[in-house]
C-alpha cells in the first residue's frame, strides 16, 4: 500500500527512512509565527523530512 497519495491526479509513493528502513508517517511542524507544516517523519529516529508534493499541493497520508 502507498504511503502518501495525489488527490487531483492518483499518483502515489512509497516513503521510507533509508537508515531505519521503516516506513514514514504523516506529521506536522509548527513554525515561530504558528503555521503548521506537513512533514514525513521517522517513527524510529524522529528524522523529518518536507511531505511530498503532486499537483502544486501536499499528498495525502494513507494511515
Amino acid at each position: 500500500m502507498e504511503t502518501y497519495s495525489c488527490k487531483k491526479c492518483g499518483m502515489s509513493v512509497n516513503a521510507q527512512c533509508g537508515k531505519c528502513d521503516v516506513a514514514l508517517v504523516n506529521g506536522h511542524i509548527s513554525l515561530e509565527d504558528g503555521t503548521q507544516v506537513q512533514v514525513s517523519k521517522c517513527p524510529s529516529c524522529e528524522g523529518k523530512i518536507k511531505s511530498p508534493l503532486c499537483c502544486g499541493e501536499d499528498m495525502s497520508c494513507a494511515a
